[in-house]
């Protein structure tokens, strides 16, 4: 277990299990759901899941409203400039935790409304299972493609500094 966490990268650490974490324990106190785990073990890999599920919302969800506010780097600059100063490379990481967080409490506030609804219109109990696999699924179907592009686009920005 010890080489296990030894091998998290903070990246990891910040933008899945810290969020996945902090999802069990809130949504534990804000509903009547109670997904802590008694087995560390079992504990981890399902807080790192759930942090998992929520850091792709923000990725997919979350980012595009963001980038409509903010000002983002081209890709190829950002990757370039990533090799010239390290530094940039940990402040994407602390923007990329300030955007799962925001999908922290996206994905709580849903919650909490579904609760309410699901003590209002039991079908929605019933549902629940089918609606969150299939989420699920189309979830990281556009987490490949999104993956996928990145790394075309750096294989593409490699290709022609070669040349």
């Amino acid at each position: 277990m010890k080489e296990l966490i030894e091998k998290i990268s903070s990246y990891n650490l910040f933008n899945y299990l810290f969020p996945g974490v902090l999802y069990v324990i809130i949504i534990n106190k804000i509903t009547t759901y109670n997904m802590i785990q008694e087995n560390i073990f079992i504990g981890a890999f399902l807080y790192y899941f759930i942090g998992l599920v929520i850091s792709r919302i923000g990725s997919l969800l979350i980012e595009p409203i963001l980038k409509k506010m903010a000002v983002f780097a081209n890709y190829s600059d950002f990757i370039s400039a990533s090799k010239e100063d390290d530094k940039i490379e940990l402040l994407s990481e602390v923007n990329n935790m300030y955007r799962t967080l925001i999908s922290l409490f996206t994905v709580l506030l849903v919650s909490k409304l579904y609760n309410i609804l699901s003590d209002n219109f039991n079908f929605l109990k019933l549902i629940l299972p089918y609606l969150l696999v299939i989420s699920l699924i189309v979830l990281f179907i556009f987490s490949f493609k999104k993956q996928t592009a990145y790394i075309v686009k750096r294989v593409i920005h490699h290709k022609e500094k070669s040349k």
